[in-house]
C-alpha cells in the first residue's frame, strides 16, 4: 500500500484548495484540563477544537464515513481530533483506524493528541499507516507548562503543577522523537498566549525540530467563555505573524489553520455542509446500516467483516475462555495459504473489571469480525456481542476446523462439559476440569 502523502490539506497548503479532511468525533474524554479550553457546549458556527455535535462510537463512525465519502470526493484524510483526547479514548479511537484501514486502504489516517498517552500506541498507528501526527505542545520548558495546564490524569490519579507539566513534556518529546523515527510525518500545535508563552515560542520550534517534526502551527489563543483564561486579550494578527516567522528559522509553517472542529468536514475553513450535518446525526442515531455478520447473508456486507476472532493458548486449537483471554488471534480467508487462513494480528483484550463495560468494548474491539471463537463463553458477553452481530461460537478443536465451520456457515462442535465457570481457574482446554 503507497499512500499520497501529499494529498494532506493541512500539512499541504498547495492542496487545501482541493482537497478536504472528515474529522471523526470518536473521543469524547480527556486526560488534560488546558486553561484556556472548554467543551461543555457546541454552537453550530463555532470553530474550534473540542467542539462537536455528536460523539460516535467506531462502527458509527464508518458507516458515517463511507457515506460522506460518496457525498463528497474531495475528501482524502480522516482524523480523529477529540472533542477529547484520542489517547485519553484508545480503544475508541484504535478501533476506528483499524476499521478504516480494512474498509480504506487507500485513504489518508492522522490523529491530533496532546501527546501524553500516545506512547504505547506509536508502533501500532505507524503498522497502520497512520501518516500524520498532530501533537499540542505549548512549552518546553515545565515552567511555563504548569502555568497553562490545571491538571492532567495518568496513572490512576489526578495530577498537577510542575510535576505534571514535567512528566507530560517528557511524553510528548519522545513521541515526537518516536514517531519521526518511524517515518510518521509530525506537525507541532502551539497555542500562542500573551503573557504565558509568546517570548517562548521559537524555543519550542527548535526543539521539536531537533526530535524530527517537520511542520509547525502556531495558533493564537481563541478565548473562550467560563475558562480561566478567558480575559486573556488574544494576540493581534501581528503577533501571531512575528511568532511565525520567528519559528520559521526553524521549521516550515503552517499558516492556513482553521482550527477545526472535532466533527469537521470538507475544505479547511467551510462549514459543514446540509448533507452532512444529516449523515453525522443519522449515524449517531443508528439510522444508517450497520453491517451484519450473518453468516448466509453474501455481498458487501460480509465483506464488511471479514475476520473471525479466536480465542486459543498456543495458536493451534481453540481452547480457552473468553474470560481468561488476554488477546484473541484474527484470521482472514487466504486462498494462497496452505490452510485456506491467514493470521491477520493479535488484538489485547479490553482489562478485566468494568462490568458489562468490559463486553461493550469487546463488541467494538471486534466490529469488523463476523464471529469470535471460544472454549467458552459466559451469558453477558455472549449477548452483548450477539446483539453486535457477532457470532460467538463455543467449541474445541483445530482453528482451522473452526474456520471452516463459519465461513461456510456450518455448525460449529460443542465442547465437552465443563463444572467451572469461564474465568475460575478452568484449564480453558474445553475437556473439562477435573
Amino acid at each position: 500500500m503507497t499512500l499520497d502523502l501529499e494529498k494532506h490539506p493541512c500539512f499541504n497548503e498547495k492542496v487545501r484548495q482541493t482537497h478536504g479532511r472528515i474529522h471523526l468525533p470518536v473521543a469524547p474524554r480527556c486526560n488534560i484540563q488546558c486553561r484556556f479550553c472548554s467543551r461543555e457546549f457546541d454552537c453550530a458556527n463555532e470553530s474550534r477544537p473540542g467542539v462537536t455535535s455528536v460523539v460516535l462510537t467506531p462502527v458509527q463512525a464508518l458507516t458515517y464515513l463511507d457515506r460522506a465519502l460518496t457525498a463528497d470526493p474531495r475528501l482524502s484524510v480522516v482524523g480523529i481530533a477529540g472533542p477529547g483526547d484520542p489517547f485519553a479514548n484508545p480503544d475508541e479511537t484504535m478501533t476506528t483506524l483499524r476499521l478504516i484501514r480494512h474498509a480504506h486502504p487507500d485513504i489518508l489516517l492522522c490523529v491530533a493528541t496532546n501527546g501524553l498517552a500516545v506512547g504505547p500506541y506509536i508502533d501500532e498507528l505507524a503498522a497502520l499507516k497512520v501518516g500524520h501526527v498532530t501533537i499540542t505542545i505549548n512549552a518546553v520548558d515545565p515552567a511555563i507548562g504548569e502555568r497553562i495546564y490545571a491538571w492532567m490524569r495518568y496513572g490512576k490519579r489526578v495530577h498537577r503543577a510542575r510535576e505534571a507539566a514535567e512528566h507530560l513534556l517528557q511524553c510528548q518529546l519522545d513521541a515526537v522523537r518516536r514517531l519521526a523515527a518511524l517515518g510518521v510525518t509530525v506537525k507541532v500545535n502551539t497555542i500562542l498566549i500573551p503573557g504565558i508563552n509568546d517570548e517562548h515560542i521559537e524555543a519550542v520550534a527548535e526543539k521539536v525540530a531537533s526530535l524530527g517534526a517537520a511542520i509547525f502551527n502556531c495558533i493564537p489563543l481563541y478565548p473562550v467563555e467560563g475558562t480561566e483564561f478567558a480575559s486573556i486579550q488574544p494576540p493581534s494578527a501581528e503577533q501571531t505573524a512575528e511568532a511565525r516567522d520567528t519559528a520559521q528559522h526553524h521549521l516550515p509553517q503552517m499558516r492556513h489553520c482553521g482550527r477545526c472542529r472535532a466533527d469537521a468536514v470538507g475544505l479547511i475553513g467551510e462549514l459543514m455542509p446540509e448533507v452532512m450535518q444529516q449523515a453525522i446525526h443519522a449515524a449517531a442515531e443508528d439510522r444508517l446500516p450497520v453491517p451484519s455478520t450473518e453468516m448466509d447473508t453474501p455481498g458487501s456486507e460480509e465483506e464488511r467483516r471479514p475476520y473471525v476472532a479466536v480465542a486459543s493458548r498456543e495458536g493451534v486449537l481453540v481452547n480457552q475462555h473468553l474470560g481468561e483471554a488476554e488477546a484473541l488471534s484474527i484470521y482472514q480467508e487466504d486462498e494462497t495459504s496452505e490452510t485456506g487462513y491467514e493470521l491477520v494480528e493479535i488484538r489485547t483484550t479490553p482489562p478485566v473489571g468494568g462490568g458489562d463495560s468490559r463486553w461493550q468494548a469487546l463488541a467494538t474491539l471486534l466490529a469488523d469480525c463476523r464471529a469470535l471463537l471460544v472454549a467458552g463463553a459466559g451469558p453477558k458477553p455472549t449477548k452483548t456481542l450477539t446483539a453486535a452481530r457477532i457470532r460467538v461460537g463455543v467449541m474445541e478443536g483445530l482453528i482451522t476446523d473452526g474456520l471452516n465451520a463459519v465461513y461456510a456457515g456450518n455448525p460449529l462442535r460443542s465442547p465437552g462439559r465443563c463444572g467451572k465457570t469461564c474465568g475460575s481457574g478452568c484449564a480453558g482446554t474445553a475437556t473439562g476440569c477435573g
